[in-house]
């Protein structure tokens, strides 16, 4: 097997490969003078099956993986399996409004052409992967996120809202911690209560856990919130960190004793790695388990 790390995604095709105990290529990927994508992968031949592990956000690496997966075609690959840690469009989901494409649809059907499976990462909605007609899976991240807080003092698991409870139940338990939700409460026309549904935060060690954070405003108003309610410590975990706007520098003047990420997009903060768990999905699928 083979692993193939674009640009976007090097560092974890770097941990992918070594968990897999494989060759790792880099592509080449440089820009022409236009703004146009150019990669190479610079062998003779890709007689193996080869792994690409590229992010399809932006947009400029969602053509990469296009050319990625030609390039990987040409070359022979015996198979072509494709790991999208944070996968871009997911979010248009279905149409909202007349006029409006079915991001997520159009983009599984152009990546679809090249492959011969899909392994994608807390994926916005899972039922997005079956505009696939290739095999595929959806990676948790929950289970990795709970190991690595087990040991850091944590009494009780939320989520930011209740459609995301289920992610805080699966952490919590790993962790055998309770777990909650917050819940929001209109007041007024200006005032809004943040707190959580069931449980009592005073004196307590929380961990919000959430899928993707992008801009933080919700969190750190979340924070501020739990720590006005006597908790003594919040720290926060997500999947995917976006973070745009200067997101990470409004986390730092704010109330949130400390902000991780998994490594499905590289900044200061990701520092969870879901190699463990994608390698052994792949394992899975070359078995023939899925």
């Amino acid at each position: 097997m083979i692993v193939i790390g674009g640009s976007a995604s090097m560092d974890l095709a770097k941990e992918l490969a070594s968990a897999l105990g494989c060759e790792i290529i880099q592509a080449s990927t440089t820009a022409f003078p236009d703004g146009e994508c150019y990669t190479r992968i610079d062998v003779e031949k890709l007689d193996d099956d080869v792994v690409i592990v590229q992010n399809t956000f932006p947009d400029n690496k969602l053509i990469e993986m296009l050319l990625l997966q030609d390039a990987v075609k040409k070359l022979g690959a015996k198979s072509i399996t494709l790991v999208i840690p944070y996968f871009g469009y997911a979010r248009q989901d279905r149409v909202f409004k007349p006029g409006e494409p079915e991001s997520a649809k159009i983009m599984c059907k152009h990546l679809d052409m090249d492959c011969d499976r899909v392994i994608t990462i807390d994926l916005h909605k899972e039922s997005t992967l079956d505009h696939f007609t290739h095999p595929h899976k959806d990676v948790k991240a929950a289970p990795v996120i709970a190991e690595y807080f087990k040991t850091r003092g944590i009494d009780m698991v939320l989520s930011p809202d209740i459609g995301a409870a289920g992610r805080a139940k699966i952490v919590g338990d790993c962790m055998g911690l309770p777990h909650d939700h917050l819940e929001k409460t209109r007041l007024s026309g200006t005032e809004v209560r943040i707190k959580p549904a069931t449980m009592d935060v005073k004196g307590k060690s929380v961990l919000i856990v959430d899928d993707m954070i992008s801009t933080g405003g919700t969190i750190i108003a979340a924070t501020a919130a739990l720590k006005e309610a006597g908790a003594s410590k919040v720290s926060v975990a997500c999947t995917h960190g976006v973070f745009v706007n200067n997101a990470l520098e409004r986390f730092a003047g704010s109330p949130v004793d400390s902000i991780l990420s998994c490594n499905t997009l590289n900044s200061s903060v990701s520092h969870i790695s879901v190699a463990g768990v994608v390698a052994e999905a792949i394992k899975d699928a070359i078995a023939g388990k899925w």
